[in-house]
């Protein structure tokens, strides 16, 4: 299965990211979701798109630093994933 993933935008409410450190977390997020996409891929997904996810909430340690902020999005994300995209168009009946 291939898997292609865009994501647009990521907003991350109430996240003290340090500065020059974004760049940590996004290596840090797309290195472990790319991970789980392998691992595990998407249950249940036969394809579609998903124009928007809001992912779960998730406790990040302000003194963790970026990587370990990275991993936890990513887990989050991957989580909201294959529910958000059972429910696309490409497939009805899950809607």
């Amino acid at each position: 299965m291939n898997i292609a993933l865009h994501i647009e935008r990521l907003v991350l409410d109430g996240l003290p990211a340090p500065a020059g450190r974004p760049a940590a977390v996004q290596a840090a997020l797309e290195a472990e979701l790319a991970r789980l996409l392998a691992d595990r891929g998407l249950p249940g997904v036969a394809g579609g798109a998903v124009p928007e996810l809001a992912a779960a909430p998730i406790r990040l340690q302000p003194r963790a630093g970026p990587q370990s902020w990275g991993r936890g999005i990513a887990r989050s994300l991957h989580a909201g994933l294959a529910p958000a995209a059972a429910r696309t168009p490409a497939n009805p009946s899950r809607q």
